[in-house]
């Protein structure tokens, strides 16, 4: 996609990381030695955001005392990246809309066209073809932006990302602090691979940054970790760990295991229940059995 001119939507829960997305884009396209600018607008007010995005003359309106450029004209050449498109208002949806098909705009105050090449990076959290459908987002402008569209996953659903991703912050905590710190234990790194991440990437750097800040020893335990972390984890790991001189199937035991365990508790130790729902033959489950070596219990078969 970088190397185009193509309009790029992303989209993705907040804190996956649209705008480091954005940046690579840029940094991967022709244009990566001209301007970049990340724009917020849902932190900007409605009442000013046309200003910031397109510019203004000087007396345009209640303290506009000097002539301004917008951020389109300011990174002329470069790229632009609309972050929150889907606050935008209805008068900012045509104007952007218009920017994005013939590259033109007027500043505020101005009746002389500004043209300008620059590429329009756009992200949002919502849903946007739902707003189109409640009428809170137009249609033309959403058809004009969904051009390439980059869905990027939350964390929960990529955890292997999670140990690189530590490791990244941990390396990049520790230019800011004077300590030596080898990395994280095993046990800190399972609780956070359990763990939902609903503030995902972002929450995950600010925990390893916590957690550099409070450690007194080079191994991070999951002691550093926030309570609110272990209270949120959903048990223990779905991804068991494995030692040096086990093989796979050694490894899954464990949880095989207590899957097991946990389906006969549910039946009252009924075997013969207990198959059915897991799907398997009463004879593949009693091999199973014998094998994890659950044989201490009573059953009702």
């Amino acid at each position: 996609v970088a190397p185009t001119q193509l309009t790029v939507l992303i989209t993705g829960e907040s804190g996956v990381g649209k705008e480091v997305f954005s940046q690579i884009i840029h940094q991967l396209s022709p244009r990566k030695h001209n301007p970049f600018i990340a724009v917020n607008c849902g932190a900007i007010p409605e009442g000013t955001i046309d200003s910031e995005l397109f510019g203004h003359e000087k007396g345009s309106f209640t303290g506009a005392s000097d002539k301004r450029k917008g951020y389109f004209e300011t990174v002329d050449g470069g790229t632009i990246f609309l972050d929150e498109i889907g606050t935008a208002s209805t008068a900012l949806q045509i104007k952007l809309l218009r920017v994005l098909q013939e590259f033109q705009f007027e500043p505020i105050g101005d009746n002389q066209t500004v043209t300008v090449d620059t590429r329009c990076v756009l992200a949002t959290n919502e849903d946007l073809e739902q707003a189109v459908q409640e009428g809170k987002f137009r249609q033309d402008l959403f058809y004009r932006i969904n051009v390439i569209h980059l869905e990027l996953p939350a964390l929960r659903d990529r955890v292997s990302d999670i140990p690189l991703l530590v490791e990244h912050f941990l390396q990049k905590s520790l230019k800011d602090v004077r300590k030596e710190i080898d990395g994280f234990s095993a046990d800190a790194i399972e609780a956070m691979l359990g763990y939902a991440w609903p503030g995902n990437i972002r929450e995950l750097e600010n925990v390893v940054q916590r957690a550099v800040l409070l450690t007194k020893t080079p191994e991070i335990g999951v002691e550093m970790l926030p309570p609110s972390l272990l209270s949120g984890m959903s048990g223990a790991s779905a991804y068991p760990r494995i030692a040096r001189d086990q093989t796979l199937r050694e490894a899954l035991e464990g949880p095989e295991r207590q899957i097991i365990l946990d389906v006969l508790k549910a039946n009252a130790f009924s075997r013969n229940l207990t198959a059915n729902q897991l799907g398997i033959n009463r004879t593949t489950l009693y091999k199973k059995m014998k094998r994890l070596g659950i044989d201490g219990y009573r059953f009702q078969d």
